[in-house]
């Protein structure tokens, strides 16, 4: 499918995909399409099960005859714009990229200039559209001040196989934080479930039911003062996992301000503690892996610390003490088991 899955197809469902979700179904019966980007034709009328306009949510039946309109790209209306932007690998079907911290990875209320799918434009005019409009070529997404690798699609037909592989959890990604305190032991897995919060709809939490799995591997690495440096590894990769984890476990990444605490970080004890602004939070992907789209050939990138790791480490080295921050709250240490 070289140039991608648009048009007009119609196929019948298996009677073996009855009781299962149009949304889970969808990618496979259209390769090419995200769950994501299916929802988004399911939810704008483009898919129709027996004549009917159906809902994400849809139960199949199997038999019915299924017919999904996939409509070609709306045009850019954005601006491409000259910024730094480090490529690792880039070839006619993807772009690997150093996102750096504080770069928003594609245009949003408040960030209509400046990001990442900017820049891309600024080098490429080779970019994917089955992201839609505002996120051509995107297939995942960092935090606004996570820094690290990314991968960007070229061809609707490479977006389509990486889209799955995340969506399969068929990717190595590894991330690299500094936390205040400590998780509960060395080495675990955080295995919960997250959605959107009930109150603050803008940030995402645990939840004892309802929104889907999280699974986040880790291990501390190295102990500073009353901080960890700790290894992530994402078994799913849902929005703000590894910030929510690390909340939960009690030892939030130092300067998330909306999981955890001030960014002004104190260095001492007491009121006349000396203290250190930090401008962003300190989470880096450094890892990233997955089989070429096309070829199959194994890639793997793999990126060193920001340079404001290292600072943060040499400003609080000697003028800390132990139990300035509090380490994890044993009332919090549900979904925490030791890793294998």
């Amino acid at each position: 499918m070289p140039n991608g899955p648009r048009g007009t197809h119609r196929l019948t469902v298996p009677a073996d995909r009855a009781g299962e979700r149009l949304d889970r179904y969808l990618p496979e019966a259209v390769p090419g399409i995200s769950r994501a980007r299916g929802q988004r034709l399911i939810e704008e009328g483009n898919v129709r099960l027996a004549g009917e306009i159906v809902r994400p949510s849809t139960r199949l039946k199997g038999g019915e005859t299924m017919i999904v309109v996939v409509p070609p790209p709306v045009p850019l209306d954005m601006t491409p714009e000259d910024l730094p932007l480090r490529v690792l690998y880039e070839d006619a079907h993807l772009l690997v990229v150093e996102k750096p911290a504080g770069m928003v990875v594609h245009p949003a209320p408040g960030h209509p200039r400046g990001t990442l799918v900017n820049a891309l434009l600024g080098r490429s005019d080779t970019l994917s559209g089955i992201g839609g409009v505002s996120r051509p070529g995107i297939v995942h997404r960092l935090d606004r001040d996570t820094s690290g690798v990314l991968v960007v699609a070229r061809t609707d037909a490479a977006h389509g196989t990486l889209s799955a592989r995340f969506a399969a959890h068929a990717v190595d990604r590894k991330y690299h934080g500094i936390v205040f305190g400590g998780p509960p032991v060395d080495k675990g897995i955080v295995s919960t479930r997250i959605g959107r919060h009930p109150v603050h709809r803008k940030k995402m939490t645990v939840l004892p039911t309802g929104g889907r799995e999280a699974v986040t591997r880790y291990r501390r690495l190295e102990t500073f003062g009353p901080f960890s440096l700790l290894e992530f590894l994402l078994s799913t990769g849902r929005t703000h996992q590894v910030r929510v984890h690390c909340a939960y476990l009690g030892c939030p990444i130092v300067g998330d301000d909306v999981y955890g605490r001030s960014r002004k970080i104190p260095l001492g004890k007491g009121t006349s503690a000396r203290r250190v602004t930090v401008s962003r939070f300190f989470l880096h992907a450094f890892h990233l892996a997955f089989p070429h789209p096309v070829t199959g050939e194994p890639l793997s990138f793999t990126i060193p610390d920001p340079p404001e790791f290292a600072a943060f480490r040499t400003a609080v080295n000697g003028t800390l003490f132990p139990g300035d921050i509090p380490g994890p709250d044993p009332e919090r240490r549900g979904g925490v088991s030791p890793a294998r």
